[in-house]
């Protein structure tokens, strides 16, 4: 009788575990624009399809020693985004891909999407600043400060642009202190 007792209350504790386990990842998870942040309006998905280059990003190990970063948006029937993002993984030598579905979160007038790459999991996709006249460069952030990335449509961005962009996520209160730069030497594959 004591042994399955035990028994029981192992699984209990170990079914708990696993709950407040997935409970952290969901929340984890922000689909919300970084705290006293808002995304741009207007927006035009349709003009931000397309092929975007990585200019600078802040590191995460989801694309730790990747060089020649893009991300290339198209929309599907359904409405929501297909996103491949690209780079080349320098230590091993040979290209990486992802690909994932992107959600607007509220409006489609307002640069809010959320991002999966990994099944249910969403994480925030907000577009701080854009050029909203030609859709050239655009300063990205996830769901905190921790995320940040300057997207441009050619792989080289003016140096005057960049530091507008830089200084603009420094006020936002982003680390640009420790932003990597990405190198573009490879051809598109």
């Amino acid at each position: 009788m004591l042994i399955s007792v035990s028994s029981a209350l192992s699984r209990i504790f170990l079914g708990a575990l696993l709950v407040a386990g997935l409970a952290i990842s969901v929340t984890g998870c922000s689909t919300a624009p970084p705290e006293g942040l808002t995304s741009v309006t207007p927006f035009d998905v349709n003009r931000y399809l397309g092929k975007w280059y990585e200019i600078v990003r802040l590191d995460h190990s989801f694309e730790r020693g990747l060089t020649d970063v893009s991300a290339t948006y198209s929309l599907k029937s359904d409405g929501s985004l297909e996103v491949i993002n690209r780079g080349f993984n320098t230590k091993k030598d040979e290209w990486k891909s992802a690909t994932g579905r992107a959600l607007f979160t509220g409006s489609q007038n307002q640069g809010s999407l959320k991002v999966s790459f990994f099944g249910p999991f969403y994480g925030g996709y907000h577009i701080l600043a854009l050029d909203q006249a030609n859709y050239q460069w655009a300063l990205v952030a996830g769901p905190d400060r921790d995320y940040l990335w300057i997207l441009a449509r050619s792989k080289v961005l003016a140096p005057a642009i960049r530091e507008q962009l830089v200084a603009e996520a420094k006020k936002m209160g982003f680390a640009t202190d420790k932003l990597i730069w990405v190198e573009h030497n490879r051809t598109d594959h």
